[in-house]
C-alpha cells in the first residue's frame, strides 16, 4: 500500500478557504435535498393515512373528553391545516392544560426572537460581511481581503476572518478602505442588542404566563388545590389525629382529611405479583379458548356477567367442586401446560395444567392481599392534608410551619393520580443516596459521551479521517457529494439519533431517584436531557469538532484545556466559526427532515407490527390502541438546544442562514406539536406550567454562552478592548437571572391569595369540569365525590381485585368457570 500524505488533501494548506467554501455549498445543498425529500415523503404519507388511521392520529380527540370540544379536522388531504391554525391559545389552554400552553408559548417566544434577529442579520450583518469581508452570497465561507499580513507565508486570498488585526485595513469590493475597528464594533453592539431582546421577551412572556396561570389555577377549588404535602413529620406526630390538631392550631383553616403515608411495600409487592400472575392466567385462557372462538361468545359472556353482577364481594377464585367444572367446556384447543420447579435449589420440575396452577396462585395472592389490607403498617414522615379552602392551603405552603429545620415542611401536593405511591415510604436518607448515585452515574456517562463524540466530531474534518483511514479520506476528497454525506450528513444523523435514544436512559435514571410525583420526574428529565444535549452535543462537540483537531491530538487538547482555561475559550471560539455549516445542516435535518416523521409518529407506526405479533390477550390488544404518550422531557431539551445554537450564532458571519432555518424549525415545530398535543398524543400535565422556570434557566445559560463566545472571538482578533466591554454584559445577565428568579419564581410555584376566585382565562367552566378533567382523565364531579372520587390513598388499599379479561369484554366479578359453563350452554 502506498504512502498517503494528508497535507495533500484539498482542505489542507494552500487553497483551503476556496475549497472549503465550495464544500460547504455542496454539503448545504445536499442536506437540503435529502431533508426535503425525507420530509415530503413523511408528510404526504401522514396526510394520506390520517383519515384512515384515526385511532392513531386522532387518538386523544377520540378518547379524551377534554379534546372532544376541539373542532373536528376535515378528512381532506390538506384541509386539516387551516382548522388547526385557527385554534386559539384559549382553546389550547382549555383542552390541553397549562403545560401544553407553556410549551407552545416557548415556540412563540422563539419565533419572535428569531424573526427580529434574522431581520438584523439580513439587513445589517450580511451586507457588512458581503461588502467588507467578501462573504460569499449565495452561501460560502467568508474571506477577508487585507493589505496587512501578519503571516507572510499566507496569501491574501486564503486568509480568513481569524487573521483580522486592528492594524489591518479592510478592502471593500469597490476598492475603498475601512478601519476594521468600526466593523468589530458591530459584534459588540449586536451582542448587547440581542441579549437585551432575549431578556425582554423572557420577561414579557413570563408575565403573560403568570397572569394566565394565576387566573387558571385561582379559579379551581378541587381536592388537589386544597391539599398540602407535609413532610418531615416527627415520630411523636405520626398519627392522623395529631397531624390534624397541629395544622388546625395554626388557625389558617379547618382540616377535612389527613392521609398519613405508611410502609406499604409488602402490599405493593403483592399487587405487583398479582398483576404478573393475572397476565399469565389471561395468556393461558387465551391459548385455551382461541381468539376466534372466544370472540364469538360475547353475548353469552355478557349474560354471565349480568347474572353474577350482585356477587361483587364474592371471592375471585372459588374452591371445591366448582373448581373442577373448568374442565367440562369442550374447547378445541388442549389446556396449556406450564413447568414448575421445586425441590433442593429448584432442580426438580414437572408440567402442570397452566390454568389451574395460575388460578391457585391468584387465589392465594388474593387471600394475602385481603389480609395485608387489614393490617397496620408502619407510619412514615409524610402525609397529605386536605384543608377546607384553597386560601388555607396556599397560606400553609407559603409559610414556615415549624421552627425546627427540616421538620413539618409544607409543599403543594400533586394530583392524586400523579403520586408515585411506591416512593412515599422511601426514607429521606435513601432518597438522598439515590439522588447522589444518579448524579455520579450521569458524570460517568458524560465521560462516556465525550469519548463517543470524539470519532463523530472527527468525521467533520477530512484531516481527522485521514489520520485514521487515509484511503477513505482521499476517496472522499475526490467526490464532493460523498464527502458531504460523510462529513456532514452522517454526523448530523448520529447526533439526531443520540438525541432520540439517550433520553430513554435518563428517564429510567430519573425514575430511580425516589421522587414523589410524575411531575417531578418530568422536570428532572428535562434538566438531565438539556445538560446532555447542551454540554455533550454542543459544547464538547464544538471543542472537538474543529478541523485542527485530529484523533492523535485529543489528549493534548484535553490536557491543555485542563491546565489553561484560555485554551477552552480559544478552541471554542475557533470551532464555532469552523462548525457553522455543520449546525446549519443539523437544523435543516431536524426541521425539514425529521419533524414530519414526528408528525407521522414513525416510532409508533414502526413498532406496532412488532407489538401486534407479541400481543395475545385482550389486555395486550387494549394496550396497543392506547394513544402514544407525549413527554416534555423528550422533546423540550432538543428544542432548547436549537434555540441556544441560533442565539450563539446570531452575530457570526453565517448568522442569517442559521437564524433563517432556526425560524423555519420553530414555525414547523409549533404547528406539529400543536397537532400532537391537541389531537394525537396523550400527555399528563402534572407540573402546572413549572417547566417554564427550566426554560428560562436554559435560555439564560444560552445567553451566557453566547456572550462568552463573542468575548473569545474578539479576543482572538486582538480586539481586547471590545472583548472587555462584553464582560459587564456577562455580569448584567447573571444579575438579571438572580432578580428574575426572585421576582417570578414564587408566582410560578404558588397561587397568589388575590388570585383566588378568579374567572378562568378561557371562560367559565361548565358543571363537572375542571383542570383535572384534562390532567388526570377525571373531572371535578369525580374529583370531589366523597365515595368515588380521587383520593389521596394508595390504590393498593382500595382497588378492586380485577378478574381476567377474556375475548373483548372484561369479566368484572365473573369467574372463569361461569363463563365456561355459559359457553357450554351455547
Amino acid at each position: 500500500m502506498g504512502e498517503y500524505n494528508c497535507s495533500l488533501l484539498s482542505n489542507g494548506e494552500g487553497n483551503a478557504q476556496q475549497h472549503q467554501r465550495r464544500q460547504d455549498q455542496t454539503a448545504l445543498y445536499t442536506q437540503l435535498v435529502i431533508s426535503i425529500a425525507l420530509g415530503a415523503v413523511a408528510f404526504i404519507t401522514f396526510c394520506t393515512l390520517r383519515p384512515k388511521w384515526k385511532g392513531l392520529y386522532a387518538a386523544r380527540k377520540r378518547q379524551k373528553n377534554a379534546a372532544s370540544k376541539l373542532p373536528p379536522l376535515p378528512d381532506t388531504f390538506l384541509g386539516w391545516i387551516p382548522v388547526l391554525y385557527r385554534i386559539s391559545e384559549e382553546q389550547v389552554l382549555a383542552s390541553a392544560g397549562l403545560d401544553a400552553y407553556v410549551f407552545l408559548s416557548f415556540f412563540k417566544m422563539a419565533i419572535q426572537f428569531l424573526a427580529v434577529t434574522f431581520f438584523f442579520a439580513l439587513v445589517v450583518i450580511l451586507p457588512i460581511n458581503v461588502h467588507y469581508m467578501h462573504y460569499s452570497f449565495p452561501p460560502g465561507k467568508a474571506l477577508a481581503v487585507l493589505d496587512y499580513s501578519p503571516n507572510p507565508n499566507v496569501s491574501f486570498a486564503t486568509r480568513s476572518i481569524h487573521d483580522l488585526r486592528p492594524d489591518a485595513a479592510f478592502v471593500a469590493q469597490d476598492g475603498s478602505r475601512s478601519d476594521p475597528s468600526n466593523i468589530l464594533w458591530m459584534y459588540v453592539v449586536f451582542t448587547y442588542l440581542f441579549s437585551a431582546l432575549a431578556m425582554y421577551l423572557l420577561v414579557t412572556t413570563t408575565q403573560k404566563i403568570i397572569s394566565i396561570r394565576q387566573e387558571y389555577l385561582g379559579s379551581q377549588t378541587t381536592v388537589t388545590d386544597r391539599t398540602i404535602r407535609l413532610s418531615g413529620i416527627p415520630l411523636g406526630l405520626r398519627d392522623e389525629a395529631k397531624i390534624k390538631e397541629t395544622i388546625e392550631e395554626l388557625e389558617i383553616g379547618k382540616v377535612e382529611s389527613v392521609i398519613l403515608c405508611r410502609d406499604w411495600k409488602e402490599l405493593d409487592d403483592l399487587m405487583a405479583q398479582r398483576l404478573t400472575i393475572l397476565r399469565k392466567l389471561e395468556e393461558a385462557w387465551t391459548v385455551h379458548l382461541g381468539h376466534t372462538r372466544a370472540g364469538s361468545t360475547q353475548a353469552s359472556r355478557e349474560r354471565a356477567q349480568s347474572r353474577s353482577a350482585a356477587r361483587e364481594d364474592a371471592p375471585l377464585l372459588e374452591d371445591g367442586e366448582q373448581h373442577e367444572q373448568s374442565h367440562v367446556a369442550p374447547y378445541g384447543q388442549d389446556r396449556p401446560k406450564t413447568r414448575i420447579w421445586y425441590g433442593f435449589l429448584g432442580l426438580q420440575s414437572r408440567s402442570v395444567d397452566a390454568i389451574d396452577y395460575f388460578e391457585e396462585r391468584l387465589r392465594r395472592l388474593d387471600e394475602k392481599i385481603r389480609t395485608a389490607r387489614d393490617q397496620e403498617f408502619t407510619p412514615m414522615p409524610l402525609a397529605f392534608v386536605t384543608l377546607d379552602s384553597v386560601a388555607a392551603c396556599q397560606m400553609a405552603v407559603q409559610a414556615t410551619v415549624d421552627p425546627k429545620p427540616m421538620q413539618l415542611l409544607a409543599n403543594p401536593a400533586p394530583a392524586p393520580s400523579d403520586v408515585i405511591w411506591q416512593n412515599t415510604y422511601v426514607t429521606r436518607s435513601s432518597r438522598i443516596t439515590r439522588a447522589w448515585s444518579v448524579t455520579l452515574i450521569i458524570l460517568i456517562l458524560t465521560v462516556f459521551w465525550t469519548a463517543l463524540l470524539v470519532p463523530i466530531a472527527g468525521l467533520v474534518s477530512l484531516k481527522s479521517i485521514c489520520s485514521v483511514w487515509p484511503q477513505l479520506a482521499f476517496a472522499l476528497d475526490s467526490n464532493p457529494i460523498s464527502q458531504s454525506l460523510v462529513a456532514t450528513g452522517l454526523p448530523t444523523a448520529l447526533i439526531s439519533l443520540l438525541t432520540v435514544l439517550v433520553p430513554f436512559l435518563y428517564y429510567w435514571l430519573s425514575t430511580q431517584q425516589g421522587m414523589l410525583s410524575q411531575g417531578e420526574v418530568e422536570m428532572s428529565l428535562i434538566s438531565k436531557n438539556f445538560f446532555f444535549t447542551f454540554f455533550n452535543l454542543f459544547v464538547l462537540f464544538t471543542i472537538f469538532g474543529t478541523a485542527s483537531i485530529t484523533f492523535s491530538k485529543v489528549n493534548d487538547t484535553l490536557a491543555g484545556a485542563s491546565k489553561d482555561a484560555s485554551e477552552i475559550a480559544r478552541k471554542l471560539a475557533t470551532s464555532l466559526q469552523d462548525l457553522d455549516y455543520f449546525y446549519i445542516n443539523l437544523i435543516i435535518l431536524q426541521a425539514l427532515g425529521l419533524f414530519p416523521f414526528r408528525l407521522l409518529e414513525f416510532g409508533s407506526v414502526a413498532l406496532y407490527p412488532i407489538n401486534l405479533i407479541g400481543a395475545k390477550t385482550p389486555r395486550d390488544y387494549a394496550e396497543l390502541v392506547q394513544p402514544p404518550v407525549f413527554s416534555y422531557g423528550f422533546y423540550l431539551p432538543q428544542t432548547l438546544l436549537i434555540f441556544v445554537i441560533c442565539t450563539v450564532y446570531s452575530v457570526l458571519q453565517s448568522s442569517w442562514l442559521i437564524l433563517f432555518f432556526g425560524l423555519v424549525y420553530f414555525l414547523i415545530g409549533s404547528f406539529i406539536y400543536k397537532y400532537q398535543l391537541l389531537y394525537a398524543m396523550d400527555h399528563r400535565q402534572h407540573s402546572t406550567g413549572q417547566a417554564w422556570l427550566i426554560i428560562c434557566n436554559c435560555v439564560v445559560v444560552g445567553l451566557l454562552f453566547f456572550q462568552i463566545a463573542m468575548t473569545g472571538l474578539l479576543a482572538l482578533r486582538t480586539a481586547f478592548y471590545r472583548s472587555i466591554l462584553i464582560i459587564p454584559l456577562l455580569a448584567g445577565t447573571v444579575w438579571f437571572n438572580i432578580v428574575f428568579r426572585r421576582t417570578f419564581d414564587p408566582l410560578m410555584k404558588f397561587i397568589a391569595l388575590r388570585s383566588l376566585g378568579s374567572k378562568p382565562p378561557f371562560g367559565d367552566v361548565s358543571p363537572g369540569e375542571s383542570r383535572y378533567e384534562h390532567e388526570t382523565d377525571r373531572g371535578r364531579a369525580v374529583d370531589e365525590d366523597d365515595e368515588t372520587g380521587l383520593r389521596y390513598i394508595n390504590p393498593s388499599l382500595i382497588i378492586p381485585l380485577e378478574d381476567v379479561w377474556l375475548a373483548k369484554s372484561r369479566a368484572n366479578g365473573t369467574s372463569h368457570r361461569d363463563e365456561a359453563i355459559e359457553e357450554q350452554d351455547v
